[in-house]
């Protein structure tokens, strides 16, 4: 504490925000783009028109026949019944708590596999914001660690800058490369600060149960599930009898839930399908408001009885789902769910920003060689910065570009994504700095601008043929795509670079002392030499 209290601050925001700033980026960038999720597995589903209505009774048997046959002695099924933006039968099976959960989509006329284009959609996106495409245990804790040093950061941030409004007014691009890249980053951040810190803390409320089990666990001797039977958040599910039984046909219990609650009807689950007490589970969409509560109603699948149902529940209930709507905007109009995306994009931006600033601020001499350690995040800086555009892109390119009958097609897509990230990562690391910062945003670039363009010609969908399904999605490939044009422009400028005067970036800019007046005495001593050499 020797530098005080505002300098320990500024060097906790500048190394907090590093260590963890790579993996930040990647989660801010993912997170925004599932505010629009589901049209982004439109897009990614061309096939696929909203047409006629599907009756949820006839849709929900569809999917238990097939799964009858399929998973006979799965644990659970998880139908997701057709939507408005998802027009088909959507199923998932698992066998067992530790093995993964298995996948397939069917056509709700049919019942049998769509000949839509596997893919993951827009759900790779929203699961790898807080997985990271790992073990969910494993990713979710990565991912929670980050978000609560994100909280460190934005806290020592604010109070290291002392002129924080003050500084989000001013930007002083050219005055140096430093003070650009400062500015920059205090603009993006300040603009958007209370979203940050909304964003940070309920994406760790929402995982709190899993980070501190400690609470729940002592209450109700390790029965977690009776925690959330308890608490209203879902009805209580039978323990499997251990003998074989029947179920009943899910149409007229779908009839009698949607004939209960006015909200469209989701999913229907059924646990221990083949087991004397499996369990019909019929989930609605959540009522309007921040509480993401989804009312549910269960059955008895050998007889089609009810068993129980979500009603009210209490305050701390109600605030901490609120916390969850919050997080995840299911809430939000057009306009606001907008402002959600932009400011999600500023923190995207204000992360990317304060990572070149670390190695801007830090920059060697033109004599000294760069240390392992500056190379070493420079490289970083490149390989996510400019990577993950890159990788992003190649996925919705691989979307329309490998054989619509592949097999295993969502899983190649997801591979393409990360190899074209890796391949930026490498090239960081490889190639000089500024050509690898300017050949990866030039390739984002034009990998982006190059998407509606592919689409149009594999697909035959364009707005010139009067199909304006995809409008909006190839309009924001086409921004993305100029912006990160004008990235590349700016990253191969040439301009002198000069030497921080300041190690700590978030350190305000030392003050310079004004030059004497012509009268002051040391201003005359200095004049005497030469005024006896001109005597």
């Amino acid at each position: 504490m020797r530098q005080g209290f505002r300098q320990s601050m500024a060097w906790l925001h500048t190394w907090s925000g590093l260590v963890v700033g790579w993996v930040l980026f990647a989660v801010f960038v993912t997170g925004t783009a599932t505010y629009y999720r589901a049209e982004i597995s439109e897009w990614m589903r061309p096939e696929l028109q909203a047409g006629a209505s599907i009756e949820s009774g006839r849709a929900a048997d569809l999917a238990a026949d097939y799964l009858k046959a399929k998973a006979p002695d799965a644990q659970g099924w998880f139908i997701g019944l057709p939507q408005p933006e998802k027009p088909l039968i959507e199923l998932h099976w698992w066998k067992d708590l530790v093995s993964p959960m298995q996948h397939a989509l069917l056509d709700p006329r049919t019942g049998a596999p769509t000949q839509a284009r596997d893919t993951q959609g827009g759900d790779f996106l929203y699961r790898f914001h807080f997985e990271l495409n790992m073990p969910p245990l494993w990713g979710r804790w990565i991912v929670g660690i980050c978000a609560m040093i994100l909280l460190v950061a934005l806290v020592s941030g604010i109070i290291t800058h002392r002129r924080i409004f003050a500084d989000f007014f001013t930007f002083r691009r050219h005055k140096s490369a430093q003070r650009g890249w400062l500015d920059a980053h205090n603009v993006t951040g300040v603009l958007a600060l209370p979203f940050h810190l909304m964003i940070a803390y309920t994406g760790i409320v929402t995982l709190a149960p899993m980070y501190v089990p400690w609470g729940i666990t002592a209450a109700f001797d390790g029965d977690a599930p009776r925690f959330f039977v308890e608490a209203g958040l879902s009805p209580e599910v039978r323990a499997p009898a251990g003998k074989p039984g029947g179920l009943v046909s899910l149409a007229p219990l779908v009839a009698a839930a949607e004939a209960r609650v006015s909200e469209p009807l989701e999913h229907v689950a059924v646990y221990n399908p083949g087991d004397a007490a499996a369990t019909i589970v019929a989930i609605f969409e959540e009522r309007k408001g921040l509480a993401h509560l989804h009312p549910q109603i269960a059955f008895d699948g050998a007889t089609g009885a009810e068993l129980g149902a979500t009603g009210a529940v209490r305050p701390a209930t109600h605030i901490s789902t609120a916390f969850v709507g919050l997080h995840e905007a299911h809430f939000a109009g057009p306009a606001l769910r907008a402002l959600f995306f932009l400011c999600g994009l500023m923190g995207a931006a204000a992360i990317a920003s304060g990572l070149v600033l670390w190695s801007v601020a830090r920059l060697p001499k033109a004599d000294e060689r760069p240390g392992f350690g500056f190379r070493l995040v420079r490289a970083l800086n490149v390989g996510a910065v400019a990577g993950l555009p890159v990788g992003l892109a190649a996925y919705f390119l691989a979307n329309r570009l490998l054989p619509v009958g592949l097999a295993g097609r969502a899983d190649i897509e997801v591979r393409i994504f990360f190899g074209a990230w890796a391949m930026i990562a490498l090239a960081g690391l490889l190639r000089p700095h500024l050509r690898a910062w300017r050949e990866s945003l030039g390739l984002a670039s034009l990998l982006f601008l190059a998407i509606p363009v592919v689409s149009a010609l594999t697909t035959g969908a364009h707005p010139f043929d009067g199909e304006a399904r995809f409008l909006g999605f190839d309009a924001a490939m086409l921004a993305t795509g100029l912006l990160l044009a004008f990235a590349a422009y700016e990253a191969g400028r040439a301009r002198p670079q000069r030497r921080a005067v300041q190690a700590d970036p978030a350190a305000e800019p030392a003050r310079i002392p004004a030059p004497r007046p012509a009268g002051t005495p040391q201003k005359r001593n200095a004049a005497l030499p030469q005024a006896r050499r001109s005597a």
